[in-house]
C-alpha cells in the first residue's frame, strides 16, 4: 500500500464556500472504492484555533452500510449528540484512531505544521496504512498513502465528518480533565477557546502551562 495507482489531487477542489451542506454523503468514498481502494479513512482535527490545549486529530473509516444517519460536521451538533454518536461508532463498524500535537509542538513548529503533524499521526495510528486518505482542506506532507483534500470536507464527506466528531469529543474530554488540573480558567466550558470568560480568567490568573504563548492574544500574559 505504500505505492498507489490512484491519481492524487495537488490542491483542494474548489466549491462554493457559502454552500451549506449539513448532510455529508458517501459519494467521495464510493468513487474511491470504484477505483480499487479497500480501506478509506477521513481525517479532521479539533482545537486548532484555541488559545490553550493540544490539537487533537482523528482518522475514521465508515462502512457504507453503517446506517448512522446523524453523522455531521461536529460544529453542527450539540455536545450530547456528538457523545451519543461516537458511542455508537463501534457497533456500526466505524473505526477511529486519534492523535495529538502538544502545546509545546504548536509553539515550536507553528500552528499549521503542528496541525498537519496531528493529522499524520492519526492516520499512522490507525494500525494499517489506508488506500485513500480524505482530508478536510489540507494535504498532509510526508504521508505514505494516497490522499485528497476537500474544501468543507466535514460538510461533504461522511468519513471526514465522522473524524470531526471523534476529534472534537476526544479534545473536549481532555479539556474537561484540564479543568480539574488547572481550575479557575473554565477549560471545561470554553475548551480553551478565546471567549470573554477565558480572557477574564487570564486577566486574574495569568497564563498556565496549557496556554499557547505564541498566540497574539496571549502575549500580554507572558
Amino acid at each position: 500500500m505504500g505505492t498507489t495507482p490512484f491519481m492524487i489531487g495537488t490542491a483542494p477542489r474548489t466549491v462554493n464556500a457559502t454552500r451549506r451542506m449539513s448532510a455529508p454523503t458517501f459519494a467521495v468514498e464510493k468513487a474511491w472504492y470504484a477505483r480499487g481502494a479497500r480501506l478509506i479513512v477521513g481525517v479532521d482535527e479539533a482545537g486548532a484555533g484555541a488559545w490553550a490545549g493540544p490539537i487533537v486529530a482523528a482518522a475514521a473509516s465508515v462502512p457504507l452500510d453503517s446506517r448512522l444517519g446523524g453523522i455531521r460536521d461536529s460544529k453542527l451538533l450539540t455536545a450530547a449528540s456528538r457523545e451519543e454518536l461516537l458511542a455508537g461508532f463501534a457497533a456500526r463498524g466505524i473505526r477511529v484512531a486519534t492523535a495529538e500535537a502538544s502545546v509545546e509542538e504548536i509553539t515550536r513548529l507553528g500552528l499549521r505544521p503542528a496541525n498537519l503533524l496531528a493529522l499524520k499521526r492519526a492516520v499512522e495510528a490507525f494500525g494499517e496504512m489506508p488506500d485513500a486518505v480524505l482530508v478536510d482542506w489540507y494535504r498532509i506532507p510526508g504521508l505514505a498513502a494516497p490522499q485528497e483534500a476537500y474544501v468543507r470536507g466535514d460538510r461533504r464527506v461522511k468519513s471526514i465528518a465522522a473524524a470531526s466528531i471523534a476529534a472534537k469529543v476526544t479534545r473536549d474530554r481532555l479539556m474537561a480533565e484540564a479543568d480539574l488540573q488547572y481550575p479557575g480558567y473554565g477549560f471545561g466550558v470554553h475548551k480553551g477557546y478565546g471567549t470573554a470568560a477565558h480572557r477574564a480568567a487570564l486577566a486574574v490568573r495569568g497564563a498556565c502551562l496549557l496556554h499557547r504563548m505564541t498566540f497574539a492574544p496571549l502575549t500580554p500574559y507572558r
